[in-house]
């Protein structure tokens, strides 16, 4: 499975942002998908995750009510919604696929990361 994440950008706080993981070479909707975000200086953080079919979601605290997982399998792609952006908010996303929703840290399969920046 090959990942691609896009749609990272500078906005403002306050905007929002969507941010899109597209899979390619796999049946994608066995597979559950995590973002993570890594800031300059700090440890890749887990930030939501989705299982196969959608029916589960699960988020980090820090954005539990600003930032919403959905996925689209007839497009093969994870979309992460992110609203009232925050500065502590900028950080490479990444978006990782793994057929177990609880394991998705170590799963095998990462895209190359899209870049979010958020200016106060």
């Amino acid at each position: 499975v090959q990942l691609q994440a896009s749609g990272g950008g500078l906005v403002q706080a306050g905007d929002s942002l969507r941010v899109s993981c597209t899979a390619s070479g796999g049946t994608f909707r066995w597979y559950s998908v995590g973002w993570f975000r890594q800031a300059p200086g700090k440890e890749r953080e887990f930030v939501a995750r989705i299982n196969g079919n959608g029916g589960m979601t699960d988020y980090a605290d820090s954005v539990k009510g600003r930032f919403t997982i959905s996925r689209d399998n007839g497009k093969n792609t994870v979309y992460l919604k992110m609203n009232n952006l925050k500065p502590d908010d900028t950080a490479v996303y990444y978006c990782a696929a793994s057929p177990s929703y609880t394991a998705l840290e170590r799963a095998a399969y990462w895209g190359q990361g899209t870049l979010v920046t958020v200016s106060s």
